[in-house]
């Protein structure tokens, strides 16, 4: 009877995250609207890159800010319901516009908000809760998150194909008419958060910048939380938070440095062909619902990998591991591209679903055994800042490919660029399978899923 009314306790006190899985349903669903938005008003595939790389970097700034008010704020749900309602403001705003830099603008909006709450987030579901406990709770965080961001997708493919069937609208006009949905979602989200977050925080000021503070040391912790949630804010956020860059590079290993160089390459690689990829698509001739499609076929692929693939890699060897998933994404990244232009129309998209499901559980395995690497490749005294240096790197390599992947493909076609993108990914593979990995023993991995 206790552990059941506990369960009761535990679900009332969540329920609030209801209201930001409904935002961020919003959020992952225009994370895909917007580019193909900014496509039907004239952006080629370098303007779609850069969308995708000022989303990468948009958030740092604010997340920072926000997570230094927050530690000494009296009342948390005020940033929460900001965030929300700004959410919804930058959506509107998205479907107001109509030239491509605005869209970008408004964008980078979103994300500098979005992210801007992820600290915040963070600090909130640990609140009153043991160190021990924050990996589970951190958890809970990426159940409402991911399955929000994967629920939006599926709700844009819906709206995608039956809109033009049983409205007749153009696709401008579907895209603008679910943006401006998506904000009344993100909108109805802080309705509920408003109402049932509880009014008041249990934790101290001075408390909440102590778990602040112990998050940093522990980032490994969020970083495994919120693997599942593309752009991941708060992991750039507590990464910035815990580097001392000078420090750090004196104190790494070269074979922690060879990983994170890795880690770096593999991260550019994925976004060259990430980024100029909803503008790929569209031109070989996909409709918008199947571009969503592909994309919740990848988002899937990967959701109902993660316990597998942890429980594999506990008794195998998680460098070949890894290195086994970025040979396939290697190979992967320019089939797409043969894919989209020697395929009839039916038999391209079934090849496309099949390698974009195949690129999905790719990313499975890398998110799962990544951090695991770095753990075991890190001294212990430096093992929270190279967790927060690959985060980092991460981010910024994401970034960086982006805006790459665009003007490479606008330069030189979508071949080039998934080649490069590849090429990359090569690169990196190379890199892990001359990283020692003698010292992660499949028992210690276990520690790190």
């Amino acid at each position: 009877m206790t552990d059941r009314h506990g369960r009761s306790e535990a679900r009332s006190r969540d329920r609030w995250l209801f209201g930001w899985a409904l935002g961020y349903a919003a959020v992952g669903a225009s994370s895909l609207v917007v580019p193909l938005y900014a496509i039907e008003l004239g952006a080629n595939a370098l303007f779609v890159g850069l969308i995708a790389a000022t989303a990468a970097f948009a958030g740092a700034p604010g997340a920072v800010l926000w997570g230094r008010l927050a530690a000494r704020a009296k009342r948390r749900r005020p940033f929460i319901l900001v965030a929300l309602a700004a959410t919804a403001g930058a959506l509107f705003l998205t479907a107001a516009v109509s030239s491509p830099a605005a869209v970008l603008v408004a964008n980078a909006l979103l994300w500098f908000v979005v992210a801007a709450a992820a600290p915040v987030l963070n600090l909130i579901v640990v609140e009153g809760v043991p160190s021990t406990e924050w990996d589970r709770r951190f958890g809970v965080l990426n159940h409402y998150q991911g399955y929000g961001w994967l629920g939006g997708l599926v709700v844009g493919a819906v709206w995608s194909a039956a809109a033009p069937r049983l409205f007749g609208l153009d696709a401008l006009s579907v895209q603008r008419r679910f943006l401006v949905a998506a904000a009344v979602a993100a909108a109805l989200g802080a309705v509920l958060v408003r109402v049932w977050y509880p009014e008041r925080s249990t934790v101290s000021a001075r408390r909440f910048a102590r778990v602040s503070a112990s998050i940093r040391r522990q980032s490994g912790l969020v970083g495994r939380s919120v693997r599942a949630v593309p752009y991941g804010p708060s992991r750039l956020y507590w990464a910035l938070q815990s580097l001392d860059i000078d420090d750090l590079r004196a104190r790494m290993t070269p074979e922690l440095l060879r990983y994170l160089a890795a880690a770096t390459l593999f991260f550019v690689g994925f976004s060259v062909f990430f980024g100029p990829l909803p503008a790929y698509l569209v031109g070989s001739g996909r409709t918008a619902d199947e571009v969503f499609a592909l994309f919740v076929l990848s988002s899937l692929g990967s959701a109902v990998s993660y316990v597998k693939v942890g429980a594999f890699a506990a008794r195998h060897d998680p460098r070949r591991l890894q290195a086994g998933a970025l040979a396939t994404r290697g190979l992967a990244f320019p089939a797409v591209a043969v894919v989209g232009t020697q395929f009839a129309a039916l038999a391209g998209l079934v090849a496309l679903g099949a390698t974009f499901l195949v690129i999905g559980v790719t990313w499975a395995v890398i998110a799962v055994t990544a951090t695991g690497l770095v753990t075991r490749l890190a001294p212990d005294r430096i093992r929270g800042e190279a967790l927060g240096a690959y985060t980092a790197l991460s981010s910024l390599g994401g970034g960086v490919g982006s805006a790459l992947g665009g003007l490479v493909a606008d330069a030189a076609g979508y071949v080039a660029a998934f080649g490069l993108a590849g090429v990359v990914v090569g690169c990196a593979f190379v890199v892990v399978l001359l990283t020692g990995g003698r010292g992660v023993a499949a028992g210690e991995q276990s520690l790190a899923d």
